[in-house]
């Protein structure tokens, strides 16, 4: 399995962007992915997961209500919609995918198997 991001750029404060993450195969519904985030000199932090069926998103808690994880099953593309953008959600944001990712570890960085180059996004105070 292979994973494509795509969609970063510069913003200003309180704009908005939308990454996308092609995944290479069939991904089944149980197909768990997610998009981590890594700014300078910080650790990777995750950011929203789902998996393929639609029916699990979660979020942490410094992107809830503003970021919306997405899944278009017929394109095989993962969404991140990320709106009201903060000067702190500057970052290189990676895609990551698993088959094997039970629902209590979505948020975890180490469930993850394959991972898609990163895309920065750079928000403008």
């Amino acid at each position: 399995v292979q994973l494509q991001a795509s969609g970063g750029g510069w913003v200003q404060a309180g704009g908005s962007l939308r990454l996308s993450c092609v995944v290479s195969g069939r991904p089944s519904g149980r197909f768990a992915v997610a998009w981590f985030r890594q700014a300078p000199g910080k650790e990777r932090e995750f950011v929203a997961a789902n998996r393929f069926s639609g029916n699990y998103a979660t979020y942490a808690e410094s992107v809830k209500g503003r970021f919306t994880i997405s899944i278009d099953n017929a394109k095989n593309t993962v969404y991140l919609q990320m709106n009201s953008l903060r000067p702190e959600d500057t970052a290189v944001y990676y895609c990551a995918g698993s088959s094997s990712v039970i629902l209590s570890a979505l948020r975890s960085r180490t469930a993850y198997t394959n991972w898609g180059q990163g895309t920065q996004v750079t928000v403008s105070s």
